[in-house]
């Protein structure tokens, strides 16, 4: 026989997996306070969105690196290249979701491309999505 052998008394009753919040602060009784599978899966995508490769010790690629597109142009390569990024990311490290699409448009203003995100989480089917506004260079 192989695999895992459950001897819990829940059984097969297992809770997905959640990660450390995005901004852990204790409540008033000093406890921290987990997310909810939702809300972990979306604050892990922000922080992948957030983090620039390089920045975290021990794990010189995590990030999609938005805020290096500061002083970027607007142009169709940067989106194009931007996408990319993104997506090979998110799906790198956030196994908990079917990522169903990322796409990345210029908003009103010529000076902010608009990131959204639409996911599936693998364990419920339900669905998310995520938009970021994300400063570049002019037009």
């Amino acid at each position: 026989m192989s695999g895992p052998i459950l001897t819990s008394s829940r059984g097969a009753d297992i809770r997905p997996p959640l990660g450390w919040p995005l901004m852990p602060v204790p409540d008033a009784d000093g406890r921290l306070v987990w997310p909810d599978l939702d809300a972990s899966i979306r604050q892990r995508i922000e922080s992948v969105l957030r983090t620039t490769p390089g920045e975290q010790l021990m794990r010189p690629v995590f990030g999609a690196g938005l805020e290096g597109l500061i002083h970027q142009p607007n142009t169709t390569e940067v989106r194009a290249r931007t996408q990319i990024e993104i997506d090979a990311a998110i799906r790198a490290f956030e196994p908990r979701i079917l990522l169903d699409k990322v796409s990345v448009t210029t908003g009103d203003d010529p000076r902010e491309l608009v990131v959204t995100i639409a996911y599936r989480i693998r364990t419920t089917g339900s669905s998310g999505q995520i938009a970021a506004r994300v400063p570049v260079g002019s037009a």
